[in-house]
């Protein structure tokens, strides 16, 4: 289509403006709206608020693509679950509705779920409530059009360390009476996985009350038989240190689980995640790179499937 009218490129570099205001304000509401003005008008919000908990921030979206059909009679479809980042401080599911309209065309139901944040929410809290959601989806997703034998774990930041969490350390998804086999994959964005010793604020406030610092850390869990996994983050990421990501690969691969850490050179913190909405989307590195991830373990799980070496994910 060639270069872009000279007005609609306008348009695109006040949207960015906006939107590298709103990140110093931490408004991923402004990022969503932007979106929403060029995103895919097929995608619609099937349920949700839901709440898993007691909690206000206990809750979780359902979506899927207007197209998709009426449930279970158009045939399940794949689930990816999206757990926010916000330094486990702030942070809303809705605000992240761009993921879901992202993926939902691509053949996903979506689910963007929240967790207790702040005081509440210090560790273990927000894996708890991570687990809770998920045995939620499990339970329920098929009346959605979701297959819950194909999940797929996703988060950025903060819920990028939550999603890692779950897939490694068993004990978080065996209190909700499920294995860690319920996940065909987890990816994390931009993601802090060694951390320790805690040397900010937020990860002081999350994790500095808990009686073992080295139980926080995924990179304590890596092991053969987790989950396949795509860690990716951004080379110009001063947030969460790449490093964080090169741990993590590298101790899956020496505990025999190959992993590659994808480093997306030149892309920032809060970029990884602003690839996945409009306007910035246009190269759909990130997204591509997520879709080729998920068809290949699609396709792995499949013919484990197929030999009864993969179990239903709910604990017997």
């Amino acid at each position: 289509m060639g270069w872009l009218p000279g007005s609609f490129l306008l348009l695109a570099l006040i949207c960015a403006a906006i939107w590298f205001w709103a990140l110093n304000n931490q408004s991923v509401a402004t990022l969503n709206a932007l979106d929403r003005l060029f995103g895919d008008e097929r995608v619609e919000q099937v349920a949700g608020p839901v709440a898993y908990g007691d909690e206000a921030a206990q809750k979780l979206h359902v979506y899927r693509a207007s197209a998709s059909g009426d449930g279970p009679e158009a045939g399940l479809q794949p689930v990816l679950i999206f757990i926010h980042g916000g330094s486990w401080q702030f942070g809303d599911p809705a605000d992240y509705a761009f993921v879901a309209r992202s993926f939902a065309p691509e053949g996903f139901i979506v689910v963007n779920t929240g967790y207790r944040l702040g005081e509440n929410g210090r560790f273990p809290a927000m894996l708890q409530d991570s687990a809770a959601a998920l045995r939620w989806v499990h339970d329920n997703i098929a009346r959605f059009g979701g297959d819950p034998r194909r999940i797929y774990l996703m988060g950025h930041s903060a819920g990028a360390y939550n999603a890692a969490m779950l897939g490694l350390d068993p004990q978080w998804l065996a209190a909700e009476g499920l294995r860690i086999d319920i996940l065909r994959g987890v990816i994390g964005l931009a993601g802090p996985y060694d951390f320790y010793p805690f040397d900010s604020d937020p990860t002081r406030a999350a994790f500095g009350s808990a009686p073992d610092p080295l139980a926080t850390q995924p990179v304590r869990f890596a092991r053969a038989d987790a989950p396949p996994m795509l860690l990716a983050t951004g080379g110009a990421d001063t947030t969460v240190k790449p490093r964080n990501t090169h741990a993590l690969a590298t101790a899956l691969s020496a505990a025999g689980l190959p992993t590659q850490a994808v480093v997306f050179g030149g892309m920032t913190h809060s970029g990884i995640i602003m690839a996945l909405a409009r306007p910035f989307d246009r190269d759909g590195k990130v997204r591509g790179r997520i879709l080729r991830f998920i068809e290949r373990t699609r396709a792995e799980a499949g013919a484990k499937m197929e030999t009864g070496t993969s179990g239903t994910g709910a604990a017997e």
